[in-house]
């Protein structure tokens, strides 16, 4: 019995470990940190990894209420939140792409309600969708997954994570909240310049025409007919979003080749 006392503590001492990292990361990633996927799902989900990746390494006996023990559960976290931090970036990209294409129909009041990221326009509302589905299509779930159980080999248990670098890094790829969200409105932006340009001429010829009357269906229909044609390049560089953010959490942890 007390044979077997010993061998389940270090069993909880040696597993915590894994089981904090994939945890930290399936709560920061998109698509799984949502409030639609329980706590309990999550959990399970958690402990399914720790236990399929356990058998595989050696990992270190560390006493979690230790001096040593606290700074490796902050370790531990901190690798996984930031790995799931790098894939909200191209969430946040789309979010602002469909702000920069509402405002600009005139669309910026009707907003519906994300599980995730709050009240969002209805533009940004159907590409998180989109995104959703192509980040499923690419595979990219998977893609997460198996550089989260590669990242024990390149990033052990006990090895320092804290640095400028991966902050940097971060910091660094966080433009690509601006520069996709732009990437992708830019269509929409610009037609609906040259609507405002012709709208004002317009205006200027004809002072007693309604502009509000006139302008707001123009701005909706050119843009709804702007942005149907343009989905087959949205949904392309939404693809090369997600691609590029899964390279950027492969560099972050070092994780060579292609999964």
């Amino acid at each position: 019995m007390e044979l077997f006392v010993a061998e389940l503590v270090d069993f909880f001492y040696t597993a915590l470990w894994p089981f904090i990292r994939i945890g930290a990361m399936l709560i920061a990633v998109p698509i799984l940190s949502i409030n639609a996927v329980s706590v309990r799902m999550r959990v399970l989900l958690t402990s399914l990894l720790t236990f399929m990746i356990y058998p595989l390494s050696e990992w270190p006996v560390i006493d979690p209420v230790s001096a040593r023990g606290l700074l490796e559960i902050v370790n531990q976290i901190l690798i996984g939140v930031v790995m799931g931090f790098f894939l909200q970036i191209v969430t946040a990209a789309v979010v602002v792409g469909g702000q920069a294409m509402a405002n600009s129909m005139g669309l910026s009041m009707a907003s519906m309600v994300d599980p995730g990221l709050g009240t969002v326009p209805l533009v940004s509302q159907f590409l998180l969708i989109i995104s959703t589905l192509i980040f499923l299509g690419v595979g990219g779930h998977m893609l997460i997954i198996g550089i989260l159980l590669r990242s024990f080999e390149t990033i052990p248990v006990g090895m320092a994570f804290i640095g400028e670098t991966a902050f940097g890094d971060l910091i660094e790829w966080s433009a690509m909240i601006f520069l996709g969200g732009l990437l992708l409105a830019l269509p929409v932006m610009v037609a609906l310049l040259l609507v405002n340009i012709g709208v004002g001429v317009v205006t200027r010829a004809a002072p007693s025409l309604n502009i509000f009357a006139v302008g707001f269906p123009v701005f909706l229909l050119t843009g709804f007919s702007v942005f149907i044609l343009s989905m087959a390049g949205i949904g392309a560089r939404i693809q090369w979003l997600w691609l590029e953010g899964i390279e950027q959490v492969k560099d972050l942890v070092q994780v060579p080749g292609v999964l």
